[in-house]
């Protein structure tokens, strides 16, 4: 057949359409846009219950603490050890799981207030009955009010975000908090918690730990929130061919 005759063929010939991709407005796109969406938003309830957990295991851990600065006088209450210790060490987990659970969400207005969660460690304990006048006369209930602005001022600290002056207060403040605590030990108990005795070493291994601990996680309110996600189109899906004209004869 010659050309001529082939001409008038491949005029009347429609072009090759393929599939269109799903679009915004298709029931595929919507489905889409709603799997993206989901994906984006991370789900608070798992990062609150681990928050709680790790919030319980360090208060439990932290009572050691407590008990080796007292000695065999030191005493196990259902108010002052779960309702005074336990219950605001899960207050406080919560409220910075929650905290990092926003975070990865891309954060929203107020959140990073939940920098505050380590006052739970200092409230509880003053609503027990005598509890502030035995802080105003005997100082006591101190130690978890220097705890919680330790945890406050190093979570600022190694957060990276704000003015570098402020970060290397809140740093040095801190750090004095922190060797106050650890020097409490044979200060306290003399010879027993002694730096030069293997118990001593590791009642300041404990002691510093659990702060630097306190602080890592103190400072999630403080870095920066993750950006929403963004997705790429796929490249793979059928989509509209726009025919090549100039390859028709005319």
């Amino acid at each position: 057949m010659s050309d001529k005759e082939s001409a008038p063929a491949s005029r009347g010939a429609r072009p090759a359409v393929h599939p269109a991709a799903p679009g915004p407005h298709t029931a595929a796109g919507q489905r889409t846009t709603a799997d993206q969406r989901t994906g984006a938003v991370h789900p608070a309830g798992p990062l609150v219950a681990i928050g709680i957990t790790c919030g319980i295991a360090w208060a439990a851990g932290f009572r050691s603490y407590m008990v080796e600065l007292v000695g065999p006088a030191s005493t196990f209450s259902w108010w002052g050890t779960f309702g005074a210790i336990l219950l605001p060490g899960a207050i406080a987990g919560g409220l910075l799981g929650w905290a990092e659970a926003l975070r990865r969400a891309g954060g929203r207005r107020g959140w990073r207030w939940l920098a505050l969660a380590p006052l739970a460690l200092a409230i509880a304990p003053l609503i027990m009955p005598g509890a502030v006048a035995a802080l105003l006369t005997e100082g006591l209930g101190g130690g978890a009010i220097a705890v919680s602005l330790m945890g406050i001022g190093g979570g600022y600290a190694l957060s990276r975000r704000g003015p570098l002056w402020a970060r290397l207060v809140c740093g040095l403040v801190s750090a004095a908090l922190a060797a106050a605590l650890v020097l409490a030990g044979p200060g306290i108990a003399g010879a027993r918690l002694a730096f030069t005795e293997p118990r001593g070493a590791w009642f300041a291994v404990l002691t510093a730990s659990f702060i630097v601990v306190l602080a890592l996680a103190s400072s999630i309110p403080h870095r920066t929130a993750r950006s929403g996600d963004h997705t790429t189109p796929d490249r793979t899906a059928p989509h509209r061919t726009t025919p090549d004209r100039t390859a028709q004869p005319r």
